[in-house]
């Protein structure tokens, strides 16, 4: 799968802020409960704070009580891959156009998918519904 998005360190570090670029580009993770997208319960879009590419729905939103905005299901394609960091066998969540982080997928989420992906706010911008 080919990365539409594509930009050197420099530009991306121009870009985003501090901890977006910690989140997206070098796999960091937030702290729980404490990510401004955690508690949003407007209704909209979550796109990827790197590229724009349209990620989440609010739909899907739950709360999962786990710290970090967690959806049922990605509103379109987004990269899976597995991650054998921090010790344990986890599914990464990567944006599929800039490749940026996003979080992890569970098998602990509510039916029909049964599915939780759990999103770090800080690879997200959320977009009203107009």
């Amino acid at each position: 799968m080919g990365r539409k998005v594509e930009k050197s360190e420099e530009e991306w570090k121009r870009e985003l802020d501090a901890e977006q670029y910690r989140v997206l580009r070098e796999k960091g993770t937030e702290a729980p409960f404490t990510g401004k997208h955690y508690e949003t319960r407007m209704a909209g879009t979550y796109v990827c704070a790197g590229c724009g590419k349209e990620l989440f729905v609010s739909g899907d939103k739950f709360d999962s009580g786990c710290g970090w905005p967690s959806f049922a299901r990605p509103a379109g394609e987004v990269e899976e891959r597995r991650d054998l960091s921090q010790g344990m066998v986890r599914t990464e969540v990567l944006c599929p156009d800039c490749g940026g982080h996003l979080g992890h997928v569970f098998e602990d989420g509510p039916k029909p998918t049964g599915l939780r992906y759990c999103i770090n706010s800080a690879s997200l911008k959320f977009r009203p519904r107009e």
